[in-house]
């Protein structure tokens, strides 16, 4: 049985955009209905594949985007919504943050038949 926090891709290639961070420890207001907000908005934006995204309870947390072409990228972060929202991360959520982007040339997994 597919586990659903793993994205479903297609084979390669394809663009990974990586986004790390960490939380203030006061970052509290409005931030899961943003985060609920962006994960609805760039769902329907063309060209993305599927996202993966975990946080530690210390405020640590990687989410990771796939989009079928950097053009798909483009367009993703040029979208005035989540322009605004990123701005609003700066100032009220994220103590740090982390951007990369990068081509996935090769992928591959294994899942255990009987879990």
């Amino acid at each position: 049985m597919h586990d659903d926090r793993f994205a479903r891709l297609p084979e390669p290639p394809y663009y990974a955009v990586i986004f790390s961070s960490r939380r203030r420890g006061d970052a509290a207001d409005g931030y899961a209905e943003a985060a609920m907000r962006m994960e609805d908005l760039v769902a329907a934006q063309p060209g993305f594949l599927g996202a993966e995204s975990a946080r530690d309870g210390e405020g640590f947390g990687i989410t990771t985007a796939y989009f079928d072409s950097e053009a798909s990228i483009k367009a993703w972060r040029d979208h005035a919504e989540h322009a605004s929202t990123r701005q609003r991360g700066r100032e009220a959520w994220y103590a740090q943050f982390a951007v990369r982007v990068a081509k996935v040339e090769r992928a591959y997994g294994w899942e255990r038949a009987d879990a």
